[in-house]
């Protein structure tokens, strides 16, 4: 078996149904619950077992009341008490072969199969009428693969989002920018679209070869700060958490734990950043996404609003 990692889902011995939100999980799976089996639930499997869905907030506590073992920052459940990993890409040749958007968004993007997959509650065979389509792309292969729905969502083979649809983006978001400015960051961001009228996301895991160099522990916290500073390498920039490379006087890394803030800007340019600084050895990180909703906290490009 593969290693586990970010955007996996895992089955404990319960039947109860998580997200994997980490990459270090070799003792215990980084995750957050989304399903657990309910006789009223709203969800249903083909093999007739209904499902009820948690929320962020909602899943901590149902872990807090029923599994306190479970809770630490996120919510962790030991390899001893997994029954099942489902892997996106394994999982991909059943969804296209019943999901004909996910097979038509499959042949437009061409990614090499082991290298592209559905995670959600595709993955899990949860899906209702309503749900989106959340693709994965692991390693170089996402670029390729942005660039190629970037040319077929201008060429017109897919749709770009509606005023609609990115207002709803943003009120489910909540980011602590303005409107506007949310979404003249995410429209050059090319991954997310619409097919058939379903929003899709295009989301970046790491390949298995590039495991090796994830820590993010927590770092001696030293306060709210707002710095501005350049980007030097923004390669794991879409990444979870979202990785900002920085030459500053005092930090190293501006690190985002919301989805909200990855992909926000490029390299060579200068952001402006508002998150907790933490002590990491001789280095500081400023981090933003601290809690759910990252009030208070953001990152926005400068130079993309000035050349607006």
């Amino acid at each position: 078996m593969k290693p586990i990692r970010l955007r996996d889902f895992i089955v404990d011995t319960e039947g109860w149904i998580y997200a994997v939100s980490t990459y270090d999980n070799a003792e215990k799976a980084g995750c957050v619950l989304r399903y657990v089996p309910d006789p009223s639930g709203e969800r249903a499997h083909a093999n007739g077992t209904r499902y009820r869905k948690f929320d962020f907030e909602d899943s901590f506590a149902f872990i807090r009341d029923h599994k306190p073992r479970y809770l630490d920052s996120v919510v962790r459940v030991p390899l001893h008490d997994i029954q099942q990993v489902r892997k996106p890409e394994l999982g991909m040749p059943r969804i296209i072969a019943r999901h004909p958007r996910v097979q038509h968004l499959a042949g437009i993007l061409n990614v090499p199969p082991g290298f592209i997959g559905c995670t959600g509650s595709l993955l899990c065979g949860l899906e209702n009428e309503n749900s989106d389509i959340d693709l994965v792309v692991y390693g170089d292969h996402w670029f390729i693969a942005q660039q190629t729905l970037r040319s077929a969502i201008i060429t017109g083979k897919l749709e770009g989002l509606s005023s609609d649809m990115w207002r709803r983006v943003y009120e489910k978001r909540k980011p602590d920018i303005p409107y506007e400015t949310f979404v003249l960051h995410e429209e050059r961001k090319w991954n997310r679209g619409q097919i058939e009228g379903t929003y899709f996301d295009l989301l970046f895991t790491r390949s298995y070869d590039d495991l090796d160099r994830i820590a993010f522990d927590r770092g001696m916290i030293l306060g709210r700060r707002t710095i501005e500073a350049r980007v030097t390498d923004a390669s794991l920039a879409f990444d979870s958490p979202a990785v900002y490379e920085v030459e500053h006087d005092e930090f190293d890394q501006v690190i985002s734990f919301t989805h909200t803030y990855s992909g926000q800007a490029l390299a060579g340019e200068t952001i402006e950043a508002c998150g907790v600084a933490e002590r990491h050895g001789n280095g500081q990180w400023l981090v933003v996404g601290t809690t759910r909703e990252a009030r208070g906290e953001y990152i926005i490009s400068k130079t993309l609003i000035e050349e607006k």
